[in-house]
């Protein structure tokens, strides 16, 4: 919801596809560059507190967020300062949560448990997606963003309730060391290096898209913003049912294959964008975008924590999503002035980086490892 909101406001308010690009890009970079340190922190004091506070801090910086633009007095670089400070703390709760998954379940059943991590994302893209664009449409996107703020503070209020795994392995040291440590083990994991090759790139294109999407549906095909969020809805829609039928079955021995065929699918999805003439078109790629997704994220977890020593789940998650993701807030931060030369020139970009990714799970993960170093 907030992401699909934030852009909408920026294109809403500010009329400018670079200013959302740099937003996307910073409501994600910082939280990343400190992600070593925030891996620490959930490894030593526990991963639903800390989730509880990233919670509370994204409320009240969505909220600020509207409450200034309300009041006229949110300059841009105002807007990109508050994103940024509240993005700092963005690792607490995403690899807080995702860590938690390995550590309820046992290993039998990570395929279910990742399902449900997986269709758990989706289902909110689902939910939150339609009902972002929809808000904009009627009330506006200051309302929008307050709504927003009020999920937040919902979640913060369920995982108050979610007690805290116990554990017996508690690194010791300064919280520097224990992130240097967790950069070291990283990149001594040939697994981890080679998803992160995989998923940088990968993201790189889903940072274009994130941009580029609302621009198209907005502005070549003249929808409104409902239908911005109506469209990722189905994206999330069609990975909820793909995750689910994905997981049933055990991902052993193929986790490399289903990211392949994942990231393959997605650039068939990709290049109809460009040739779209109508939103049922869009709709329909992006509707295939989800379905790739199921499988690959299926693979993509089951892979890192069959892989990873447990006792490294907070910081190796943390050094292994962050730089798994880099590659979304730069490709978003290129696409704004992609857009401004041409916008098919930004789709095809998309392509064509989503495209190369797909040599990497077979190049750069290894096909054998043990399951931790």
């Amino acid at each position: 919801m907030v992401t699909v909101t934030l852009i909408l406001f920026v294109l809403a308010r500010y009329h400018s596809p670079q200013l959302a690009g740099i937003t996307a890009f910073v409501a994600i970079f910082p939280g990343l560059l400190i992600s070593p340190l925030a891996g620490a922190l959930l490894d030593r004091h526990g991963r639903a507190r800390l989730v509880v506070l990233d919670y509370l801090i994204g409320a009240a910086s969505i909220g600020l967020i509207a409450v200034l633009s309300a009041r006229s007095s949110l300059p841009a670089g105002l807007l990109l300062g508050i994103v940024a400070v509240a993005s700092l703390t963005n690792p607490l709760s995403s690899t807080g949560a995702r860590s938690l998954f390995p550590v309820l379940a046992p290993p039998a059943l990570w395929e279910r448990a990742n399902a449900l991590d997986s269709g758990g994302h989706v289902l909110s893209t689902l939910v939150g997606a339609p009902v972002a664009g929809a808000l904009i449409g009627l009330v506006g996107p200051e309302w929008a963003l307050a709504a927003a703020a009020g999920v937040f503070l919902a979640a913060a209020a369920v995982m108050l309730r979610l007690p805290e795994p116990p554990s017996d392995r508690v690194p010791q040291g300064s919280l520097i060391l224990n992130a240097w440590r967790a950069l070291e083990y990283v990149l001594r994991n040939a697994t981890l290096r080679g998803l992160a090759l995989t998923l940088s790139t990968f993201n790189f294109s889903w940072g274009i898209l994130t941009i580029a999407v609302p621009v198209l549906v907005l502005g070549r095909l003249q929808g409104g913003p409902a239908a911005v969020g109506f469209i990722w809805g189905g994206m999330g829609a069609a990975g909820l049912v793909s995750a689910l039928i994905a997981g049933r079955f055990s991902s052993r021995g193929r986790e490399r294959q289903l990211m392949v065929g994942g990231i393959l699918l997605s650039t068939v999805a990709i290049a109809v964008l460009p040739l779209a003439t109508s939103l049922a078109m869009v709709a329909a790629a992006i509707v295939v975008l989800g379905v790739a997704n199921g499988p690959f994220d299926i693979g993509l977890f089951t892979l890192r924590q069959r892989r990873t020593d447990p006792a490294w789940f907070g910081r190796a998650f943390a050094v292994s999503m962050s730089v798994n993701w880099i590659g979304q807030p730069i490709g978003s931060a290129f696409a704004g002035p992609l857009i401004g030369y041409s916008l098919n020139w930004a789709l095809w970009a998309a392509f064509a980086i989503c495209l190369a990714s797909a040599v990497f799970p077979i190049l750069a993960v290894p096909r054998e490892a043990p399951a931790s170093r």
